[in-house]
């Protein structure tokens, strides 16, 4: 009895450690919803939160920011994919920002959305 009752703490341990390997980020966005695919490549990851602040990775930056703050992350990575994660209250308008940073710097962009 005593040997299962160690399995099921080393159980618990080994899903406790798991879940907290899951988590993306730590600001609290709700996401739009959708029913695409998961990415497993984003190497700078851009967060607008409903509040408008936007962060690039966990630096916190203005919009006349973005684009260094972009560029720096991305300086020696060869064909970079920006993952931008915009909470639904977001006016569109930033959003739209975002993407014409990633156009005019010729990055893959990529919406990340909530599965529906």
């Amino acid at each position: 009895m005593s040997s299962m009752t160690d399995i099921v703490f080393l159980l618990l341990i080994f899903f406790m450690i798991a879940s907290t390997l899951v988590t993306t980020s730590a600001l609290d966005l709700i996401l739009p919803k959708s029913d695409a695919q998961s990415v497993k490549r984003k190497d700078v990851v851009v967060n607008i939160s409903a509040d408008k602040q936007i962060s690039v990775g966990n630096k916190i930056v203005s919009a006349s920011e973005l684009q260094n703050e972009i560029l720096s992350q991305i300086k020696n990575i060869d064909e970079a994919v920006l993952l931008l994660r915009a909470d639904g209250a977001v006016p569109y308008e930033m959003v739209v920002d975002v993407m014409d940073i990633a156009y005019r710097n010729k990055l893959k962009i990529i919406a990340a959305t909530d599965p529906s």
